[in-house]
């Protein structure tokens, strides 16, 4: 299961290191000061990045990258979202006519003002 936590991935650094899928973000940043080389020859994918794959393959990479998807409908979700809130922004609503006249109230007051 693609989702489950605590299935193992192998870590690009070195073949050698299984690492659990919850803690493979952090391995990364870990094996790649370890290998240093190793690091320069690798590309991050732009949908995802616990993809290090080949600089030459990076290209292949994108075309087929199954996270591709993922990004492109937040794209498409938050352009409707933008959409919405322009159309929704125009906005027609009016205060309604106000009754109250504060003046006229403070003067029809018979009560003498309170003094200390």
């Amino acid at each position: 299961d693609a989702l489950d936590p605590e299935r193992l991935i192998q870590c690009p650094y070195n073949k050698y290191h299984q690492i659990r899928a919850c803690r493979f973000p952090y391995h990364l940043v870990k094996c790649r000061k370890s290998y240093p080389e190793v690091a320069k020859e690798l590309a991050t994918c732009p949908f995802n990045a616990r993809h290090l794959v080949p600089r030459a393959d990076l290209s292949d990479h994108i075309k087929k990258c199954n996270d591709k998807g993922f990004i492109e409908q937040d794209i498409v979700n938050e352009s409707s979202v933008s959409q919405r809130e322009q159309m929704s922004a125009v906005s027609t609503w009016q205060a309604p006519p106000c009754d109250e006249d504060w003046e006229t109230e403070s003067l029809e007051q018979s009560d003498p003002p309170f003094i200390w």
